[in-house]
């Protein structure tokens, strides 16, 4: 059997996403959003933390890529709610927003360890800043 598990496929996906940040600036700008988003699902809540970057949309890059991003990797994982019919009419704050509540608690689990490989992503895939610094 050569399938994968879905954490094998929440890695293949965060790293392939993350492959696609080009730019030292939009890297400088993705990377502390990546670091923080997991923390602010576990403060606020999924749908308040997606709402915090949709309203940076419009004025971040970064904002839209990470936005962007955490769109494609969950319509990937096929959850209830968020079909890609979903996300394309509301988008996905608005899809998340939406949610009842057993669908809002798997969308965050997942988010949650989406996050975890996209953490691990930005770090293993942009260059590090700490050069000779011990």
């Amino acid at each position: 059997m050569t399938g994968q598990t879905r954490e094998q496929q929440r890695a293949l996906d965060a790293y392939a996403r993350v492959r696609k940040v080009e730019g030292q600036a939009l890297r400088e700008d993705y990377k502390p959003r990546v670091n923080g988003l997991g923390a602010a699902v576990l403060r606020d809540g999924l749908a308040a933390a997606l709402a915090f970057l949709e309203r940076e949309v419009g004025r971040n890059t970064a904002a839209q890529h990470l936005l962007g991003d955490l769109k494609w990797c969950l319509e990937r994982a096929r959850l209830p709610g968020l079909s890609a019919h979903d996300l394309e009419k509301n988008g996905l704050p608005g899809a998340v927003r939406a949610l009842d509540l057993d669908a809002y608690m798997l969308a965050t689990r997942e988010s949650l360890r989406l996050l975890v490989w996209f953490r691990r992503a930005v770090q293993a895939t942009f260059p590090s800043e700490e050069h000779g610094h011990a």
